[in-house]
This record gives structure tokens, sequence and C-alpha cells, in this order.
């Protein structure tokens, strides 16, 4: 089921957004944690899909594997 910008389902769709983030490694669990909640509520409040329908996907990057401008961030 899908919602439309009136948020009248639609039949037979289901939306589900997913959202990547991508950030240097360090943060704790709890960070992450309120983080994910925090991505969740703004998706929903944006687009009106269930949030059990929101995918959020946080991948870390280790330290020494990411350059802007030529250079190591570390």
């Amino acid at each position: 089921m899908r919602y439309d910008q009136t948020n009248e389902k639609v039949k037979g769709d289901k939306i589900m957004p997913f959202v990547h983030v991508e950030l240097m490694e360090g943060r704790s669990l709890e960070q992450l944690e309120n983080m994910m909640k925090d991505i969740t509520e703004a998706v929903h409040k944006n687009t009106q899909a269930p949030k059990e329908h929101i995918h959020v996907i946080i991948n870390e990057m280790k330290k020494g594997t990411y350059g802007v401008n030529g250079e190591w961030k570390k």
C-alpha cells in the first residue's frame, strides 16, 4: 500500500524509503540509534510513509579510507 500526497492509501504499492548514511567511525551505539530515530521521524514527517516501512542504513567508514581534495581524512 502506498500513500499519496493527500495521505490517502493507494492500492497495490508500498512506500519503503531507504536512507543510506555514510560517516566516519567513532560514534557510540546510542548516538547512532538517536540518529536513526531522527532520520526515521524526518522521513515519516515529509513522506507520510509508515515508520515501519522506513529503512535507515548507516555505514561507518574506517579512518584512512576516505579522502577530500586528495588527502586522507583521519
